[in-house]
């Protein structure tokens, strides 16, 4: 088990936490997120680019957690992780999709979801579920900012606030986003044929939510076995 001795310190101050249990995926999938991410760049380039500050990845559970039981969150999500063998897991990439924004949307490549990753998300649930602050709790405190991203918008406050609830289960909706365009490029994007792909987790780690829902601060790194 790796935990971060920063863990804490930019979210220490914050009673609340925004966390996202990522898996991360494998060179097939990061590159074909990366030649997404460059076309958006492209047609908005106030956009972000996938990196270190915005990880690519595929969230499982996220929400809203108490700082101050962080290291035994992430103790009982490593017990779970460690129990299966994610990496061995044969992933489908079929379609884009995007979330409008006003003018703007937030793009990304869906995921056919899996039982297996079903079972996981449950299975994580109960193990961290305890550690979980009300939905209300949530404010811009408790999101990783950088200077060059200094503010966090209301729908990603509102998002991270909702999410596990609208999609948990048969609602899970895996998905690895790529970034943001216009609308009308989107548009065009998710109307052209998919080149439909597979691809395995690579890693599991967790996140501090940045703005967009992004995977902006690594917080632990988890061990998995083969």
């Amino acid at each position: 088990m790796t935990i971060d001795p920063s863990t804490s310190s930019s979210a220490a101050q914050n009673a609340v936490t925004a966390v996202d249990i990522v898996l991360e995926p494998d060179a097939t999938m990061i590159q074909n997120a990366t030649a997404a991410n460059a076309g958006l760049l492209k047609n908005f380039p106030n956009g972000f680019a996938l990196g270190d500050e915005h990880a690519p990845h595929m969230s499982v559970i996220g929400g809203y957690f108490y700082t101050s039981g962080l290291d035994e969150t992430f103790a009982a999500a490593a017990k779970v992780l460690a129990s299966e063998k994610i990496m061995t897991w044969k992933l489908t990439a079929f379609k884009y999709y995007y979330m409008p924004l006003k003018e703007i949307g937030l793009g990304g490549i869906s995921v056919q979801p899996t039982a297996d990753l079903i079972r996981l998300q449950q299975e994580l649930f109960e193990a961290i579920g305890k550690f979980m602050a009300p939905a209300s709790s949530g404010s811009a405190a408790a999101f990783a900012t950088t200077p060059a991203n200094p503010e966090i918008n209301q729908p990603t406050m509102d998002a991270v606030a909702t999410y596990f609830a609208a999609h948990r289960g048969e609602n899970y909706t895996p998905h690895v986003t790529i970034g943001v365009g216009t609308v009308a490029y989107l548009d065009e994007l998710l109307a052209a044929p998919f080149p439909t792909f597979t691809f395995s987790p690579a890693a599991a780690s967790a996140y501090q939510f940045g703005n967009f829902g992004t995977a902006a601060k690594l917080l632990h790194s988890f061990t998995l076995t083969q």
